[in-house]
């Protein structure tokens, strides 16, 4: 009888601790893209055009707030807008779909104009079925999946 109370009273909690949560936010399937602002030193050094420096400046300047704050650093050091593209191939700080800038839009790697009016005309996102039914309409299934992983849902 006692344990059978505190069985249930141990339910109630987890139910109850369960219920209590919230969703912040679905960030797509990152697939070997890591997130720039947690990403530990030994995997930047790794990324394209890094150097220990900028490595130890993207440490010392996090968090940064969103992806063009990180583009602006990388331009400050050097890297060309091409090269800081091909560093976000790998390390990247997830844009959210319904609050993006054009300006960030283009910072996902092969994104192009055509994604800023297209993720913003089908706003407000709510799921990631949505998100593969309109934009696969205009870029397919695979290109829908590669573009999970620079975004979330929020």
């Amino acid at each position: 009888m006692k344990y059978e109370r505190i069985f249930v009273a141990l339910m109630v909690f987890i139910i109850t601790a369960g219920s209590m949560t919230t969703v912040e936010g679905q960030v797509g399937k990152s697939l070997g893209i890591v997130d720039a602002n947690i990403a530990p030193e030994k995997d930047l050094l790794t990324f394209p055009h890094m150097t220990p420096t900028i490595v130890k400046g993207i440490i010392e300047k996090r968090p940064f707030g969103n992806i063009t704050d990180l583009n602006k650093y990388l331009l400050s050091q050097g890297l060309t807008p091409d090269q800081a593209m091909q560093f976000y191939t790998k390390a990247f700080i997830h844009i959210n779909l319904n609050t993006a800038t054009s300006e960030e839009i283009l910072l996902v790697p092969g994104a192009g104009r055509r994604m800023t009016r297209e993720f913003a005309e089908y706003r407000p996102w709510k799921t990631w079925a949505q998100f593969d039914k309109e934009i696969g309409k205009c870029v397919g299934e695979k290109e829908t999946e590669r573009l999970w992983r620079f975004t979330t849902i929020q």
